[in-house]
């Protein structure tokens, strides 16, 4: 015989789950027992929020699904944001509950909350197991349902009842066979043709590189279309990183804070390729004015984002990781080496904004010196807000990866992800870039820095600010300023001293840089403050 949990925990093995991220209490209690009995690493959080952030971080540096756990209640509640969050920016979680037992659902009893309902915007898909011989099949088709496709979280609510039924036996499905799933990879050869042949004709091409194409893992597949053809990229920030910054291929980051010059060359294009963004109004705040001058080519896994925010004249639904190879293979160097002189040119004469300071520590400047001495497989995690822009802007990324929350923009986002992705690639540096604001919303897991020992680097921007409210206010509020300044803040460096971690002050560019040297050098968590002027915008 074999119990429910037992068989959740076979179901993860199965799946080459190696460890997890969670915070337990009384309904998954029998399931928490069984992982102990396992060789699944287990992380503890301080807050549920951060379990989903932790593995959200593991999932996007390993390629695989992270895994986050909770029990009932105020527990799986606690989860909403952070798989919102992953929702969002198509990140692949299984979330697993523990619910209240089967024969007192709907009564209101203690720790009680319909979280498969509660979750349903917010997930690919959700399962409330009412047999406990159903679940080898639902932990198969979550996890598929959850890396396939479009990527995105799986809900698996499980009432402490089917844990501790037992069953006869344990056989894992070797595949899920879901009715009316069945994502498209291939793209459609006719589609890419008529594709090719708009690029051939365009005078002006530009290249728009979304989270897509970080999500399926095709980065040399989107490096090679651009090398090929000669034609300019630009990115949206989930899409940041495909591309090294210094390439003479790549112009910089569209949108709100963006490049300028980067927004101009999408505005004077007149084929524009969008591969794998969604097209949202902080990437393209104008829709209707490119769709007025430009051809729109736009290559997405998933057939609802094509033309629902921008119309287009050419989908090519698919996984863009093969749409792109084969066109890759398929396309001739345009035909327009004065448009590519034009936009190179336009990056040439693009002066970086922020001069070293000897008062504060100007941010961009410094994270352009931050990201000089990092290593070239290095991962960055930034938080939301003007620290967020400053390193989306200013970052090289080489060989590593950018991580930030884009679509639903968390504060609190990056420690957590910094966490998960430094246990996926133990070898890598990994740093996170955060505001005194989204610090303080998840300043609790430097506890679990310290008991799993994670390497990380934390650098706080502290401007005593929450920075980028503070800037509507000024331009659009009369700089009435309320309920953006920090008073009250904690002595940051006491603080971290506080759970043994090493940990440094910055008042100027040259102590900034010089305390990023060596923080870097260590093999130890380390957290550099820098004091930010509080006017300094975020681009």
């Amino acid at each position: 015989m074999i119990s429910g949990a037992e068989i959740m925990v076979k179901c993860l093995e199965k799946e080459g789950v190696t460890i997890t991220f969670g915070y337990p209490g009384a309904v998954i209690c029998p399931f928490y027992d069984y992982i102990f009995q396992s060789d699944i690493e287990h992380v503890l959080v301080r807050s549920e929020q951060n379990a989903a952030h932790a593995a959200s971080g593991f999932a996007r540096t390993s390629g695989k699904a992270g895994v986050c756990i909770a029990t009932s209640g105020p527990g799986a509640t606690n989860l909403i944001t952070g798989i919102a969050t992953a929702y969002m920016d198509s990140i692949p979680l299984v979330a697993i509950t523990g619910q209240v037992n089967s024969e007192l659902l709907g009564r209101d009893v203690f720790q009680e909350a319909d979280i498969t309902g509660a979750c349903e915007p917010f997930t690919k898909h959700s399962y409330l197991v009412k047999k406990t011989e159903d679940l080898p099949r639902v932990f198969k088709e979550a996890f598929h349902i959850a890396t396939t496709g479009r990527p995105g979280p799986v809900l698996i609510d499980v009432p402490v009842d089917v844990q501790t039924r037992e069953i006869a036996e344990f056989i894992y499905p070797e595949k899920a066979d879901i009715v009316g799933y069945k994502p498209r990879v291939q793209g459609h050869a006719m589609q890419i043709k008529k594709a090719l042949e708009t690029i051939a004709g365009a005078k002006r091409p530009v290249i728009c590189c979304g989270g897509g194409v970080v999500l399926a893992g095709a980065r040399e597949e989107m490096v090679a279309f651009a090398k090929k053809s000669q034609i300019p990229v630009v990115s949206t920030m989930m899409g940041f990183g495909v591309i090294p910054q210094d390439s003479d291929l790549y112009l910089g980051m569209i949108g709100t804070h963006g490049k300028s010059f980067a927004n101009q060359v999408m505005n004077e294009a007149d084929v524009i390729v969008m591969c794998g963004a969604r097209v949202g109004d902080r990437a393209v705040t104008a829709p209707n004015v490119l769709e007025a001058h430009a051809k729109i080519i736009h290559i997405d896994i998933d057939p609802a984002e094509i033309g629902k925010n921008l119309s287009v004249d050419i989908p090519i639904v698919g996984n863009i990781k093969q749409v792109l190879q084969e066109m890759a293979d398929q396309v001739s160097p345009c035909s327009c080496n004065p448009w590519v002189q034009t936009v190179r040119q336009y990056k040439k004469d693009y002066v970086p904004r922020g001069e070293p300071r000897t008062d504060f520590v100007e941010p961009r400047q410094f994270v352009r010196d931050l990201s000089a001495m990092m290593e070239e497989d290095a991962i960055l995690t930034a938080d939301v807000g003007q620290n967020q822009i400053w390193a989306a802007n200013n970052f090289n990324v080489k060989e590593g990866r950018f991580l930030t929350s884009g679509g639903m923009g968390t504060m609190g986002y990056s420690l957590p992800a910094a966490i998960g992705a430094k246990l996926a690639k133990p070898h890598r540096q990994v740093v996170a870039i955060c505001g005194d604001g989204s610090f303080q919303m998840s300043m609790c897991e430097l506890a679990t820095v310290c008991q799993n020992q994670v390497g990380i680097k934390i650098i706080i921007m502290r401007n005593q600010r929450l920075g980028m409210v503070r800037e509507f206010q000024t331009r659009l509020y009369g700089s009435r300023y309320i309920a953006t300044i920090l008073n009250g803040d904690p002595d940051f460096v006491k603080l971290v001293s506080a759970y043994g971690i090493q940990t440094a002050l910055a008042t100027s560019n040259e102590q900034a840089k010089k305390l990023a040297k060596e923080m870097l050098a260590s093999d130890q968590p380390y957290v550099l403050v820098c004091d930010v002027d509080p006017d300094t915008p975020s681009i």
